[in-house]
């Protein structure tokens, strides 16, 4: 039949035909896309009693409609990563009811019960008192269990050749690790910004900085990555009394460093506490680096004994962790940059009233710039937080100034 896209009145008998549901006359389907890539359906009987998810990728960036085409095979990657977490960790995502290869659509378990931990914090919530651990395990689970650690060599060399995932990588390389620090239509900002965003295209030392870690992104395939973890792609909520944590749209998937996963959770901890911060709002946002990397290492160093291979020693095993924790602190920092000045804003500080927003904007790029620059000289969870702390809003009166120089701009080109 070929590839189709996906409405909402085709969602019942596409079900029906794949087998999910029999009763055609019990179904009830809205559409609940909110990312920028996919098309998301949910589907229920009458009686609230059964549900499902249908994702579907589209041959194009939903955000922005075919002006920017995009494979939608990236939906292989999200199956293949599926199954592999599934293995590892089963129980922070979300059940996969079958994988349409044809027509690039997941059908899986309704997770609409739980709430999308970005949405949950700006409105006021807090972070539940095992979210942070909880990713960290995953994050060390995943990692681990595709490594060569805990893999043999050939199941290995096989997991990578059959994870490349090169045009969701290419996009990660471009709007994370470049397109920030070069002129680049993609890159927008609050005007209040003008002159960081400047300073930081003009920052050589950033740029190389930056450049290092590109590199590491485009050449380190230490495991296998969820490669799009932040607080957007988490659900949490509570069950029977239980808290729930559960990780999905991992399409970005791909054999890659480990600080890369962790990187990008940290940097939006680190801007969820920049909102918290500007709202003079009381909570535990900044403690949450320390739980998700604690539970990351105290879940490495629990399965570090039954690595296949123990040529690598427990002294690797230290070097390793420094080196995951390093470059964790980096990619935090270029996440936080990108997701202020460059593609893709986050809605933590968005969403804020205008001065705040700035205040909280300049904090956050400055924290980001110190994060990448400085990631060598912070050995700790506890000396990231100190430069949280320790970074200004920054220079109020230079972004006046560069805002008027702007608008002076297009008045005369006006």
């Amino acid at each position: 039949m070929g590839y189709r896209i996906l409405d909402t009145d085709d969602v019942p008998g596409y079900l029906n035909e794949r087998g999910h549901w029999d009763d055609l006359d019990d179904i009830h389907v809205r559409e609940v896309s909110d990312g920028n890539l996919n098309r998301v359906f949910l589907a229920s009987d009458g009686a609230g009693t059964r549900s499902l998810a249908v994702k579907q990728a589209l041959p194009w960036v939903r955000v922005a409609g075919p002006s920017w085409p995009l494979s939608p095979d990236r939906s292989d990657a999200e199956a293949r990563a599926y199954e592999q977490i599934a293995k590892a960790a089963p129980d922070k995502i979300p059940a996969i009811h079958g994988y349409d290869a044809e027509n690039h659509a997941l059908v899986m378990e309704d997770l609409s019960d739980l709430t999308v931990l970005r949405t949950h914090l700006n409105e006021g919530g807090s972070y539940g008192p095992s979210t942070s651990v909880r990713i960290g395990e995953l994050v060390a689970q995943l990692s681990f269990t595709t490594s060569d650690f805990g893999m043999s060599s050939a199941d290995r060399k096989a997991l990578v050749a059959a994870s490349v995932n090169p045009e969701l990588c290419k996009i990660t390389e471009d709007v994370v690790l470049s397109e920030p620090y070069v002129e680049h239509e993609h890159n927008h900002w609050h005007p209040g910004l003008d002159d960081l965003a400047a300073g930081f295209r003009a920052d050589s030392r950033l740029r190389t900085e930056v450049a290092e870690l590109r590199h590491v992104f485009m050449t380190s395939g230490q495991a296998l990555l969820h490669g799009d973890l932040h607080t957007g792609s988490v659900m949490v909520g509570r069950r029977d009394g239980e808290e729930v944590v559960r990780v999905f749209d991992p399409e970005f998937s791909f054999v890659g460093p480990v600080g890369f996963d962790l990187g990008l959770y940290w940097a939006n901890v680190l801007v969820s506490e920049a909102r918290a911060h500007a709202l003079g709002a009381d909570g535990d946002h900044a403690d949450q680096l320390r739980l998700s990397w604690a539970g990351f290492e105290a879940e490495f160093r629990r399965l570090w004994p039954a690595r296949v291979d123990t040529f690598f020693d427990d002294a690797y095993l230290e070097r390793f962790l420094r080196r995951v924790w390093t470059e964790s602190v980096g990619f935090a920092g270029t996440e936080i940059i990108r997701r202020v000045i460059g593609f893709a804003h986050l809605t933590d500080l968005t969403t804020l009233p205008d001065p705040l927003q700035v205040a909280a904007s300049r904090r956050s790029l400055l924290l980001g710039r110190e994060l990448i620059v400085r990631r060598a000289e912070l050995p700790d969870p506890e000396s990231v937080r100190a430069v949280a702390r320790q970074v200004p809003a920054g220079n109020r009166e230079a972004s006046a100034g560069n805002r008027e120089a702007s608008a002076g701009k297009r008045e005369a080109s006006a």
